[in-house]
């Protein structure tokens, strides 16, 4: 059965992935092994979530990407939204409909682990679609999932389960809002913090306006938070952050990290 459009990564992008990927281990994730694209110019991690996940970006050794050095130029941090859609073709014209301007369905692969040139390959069927001033908004569909969502990836110390929420923060949240409810299909309301946010059927995106947040945005627009789904009431994420003194602000059933130690994003435990 089809679950619509939903909400499927985060992208967090960084200039060393060394230094990234140890940040996020501190904070109490499995990281899957050290990945690389096909053309070996982008190197990753990800942080396998139940639902969702985290993916963990820098370039390779040796390797150059126009898309990530513009995205590094503005801030280090969430630079990408990926969206999982069921259908391919049905996505697709649904995008033209709506007035987007894609060139087809493509494919792409990856590792799954650098150090193994045996292991199997992850691969995805992705719309390209137009950028977006806000975010790079990818459509993918994974035709690999099992791949990716291995049991022995799936089970984090901070017991994190599922990603919920990406908050942005826009100069314009209406013209954004109207932008990404094309985009996913899905009607955008009123946010409680001013702005506007759309509730997929797994996950939810908000798009406020910059005085919404206590702290100045890195840059508008930009990828302020990511919401994490806990399934013990962020009692793990609490005592682990009070054990090795990292900052953070703990409510009751609530953690927040400070984006200095979590790659230029707050995470937000809940």
């Amino acid at each position: 059965m089809s679950r619509g459009v939903t909400l499927d990564h985060v992208g967090v992008v960084g200039q060393d992935l060394g230094a990234l990927a140890a940040q996020y281990e501190g904070l109490g994730f499995t990281l899957t092994p050290r990945a690389v694209t096909g053309d070996g110019r982008i190197e990753n991690r990800c942080i396998m979530l139940r639902q969702g996940y985290l993916e963990l970006m820098a370039l390779a050794p040796g390797g150059s990407s126009a898309t990530l050095s513009r995205m590094l130029a503005r801030y280090t941090g969430a630079h990408i939204i990926a969206l999982a859609v069921d259908d391919m073709a049905s996505s697709a014209e649904r995008l033209r409909r709506a007035g987007f301007v894609c060139s087809g369905v493509e494919f792409s692969e990856r590792t799954i682990d650098a150090t193994d040139p045996a292991a199997l390959r992850a691969h995805f069927a992705h719309l390209p679609v137009p950028t977006q001033p806000e975010a790079r908004i990818n459509l993918i569909h994974h035709l690999t999932p099992a791949l990716l969502w291995q049991e022995r990836f799936l089970r984090h110390s901070n017991h994190a389960v599922a990603l919920k929420e990406v908050v942005l923060a826009v100069a314009a949240p209406a013209e954004s809002a109207a932008r990404f409810s094309r985009l996913a299909g899905c009607l955008a309301v009123p946010d409680v913090e001013g702005g506007y946010a759309l509730t997929l059927p797994r996950g939810r995106i908000r798009l406020l306006p910059p005085d919404a947040f206590a702290a100045p945005p890195p840059a508008i627009p930009s990828i302020i938070s990511i919401r994490l789904r806990t399934d013990d009431a962020a009692k793990s994420i609490t005592r682990l952050l009070a054990a090795t003194a990292i900052p953070h602000i703990a409510t009751h059933a609530t953690v927040t990290t400070h984006p200095t130690i979590s790659g230029g994003v707050t995470l937000i435990f809940t």
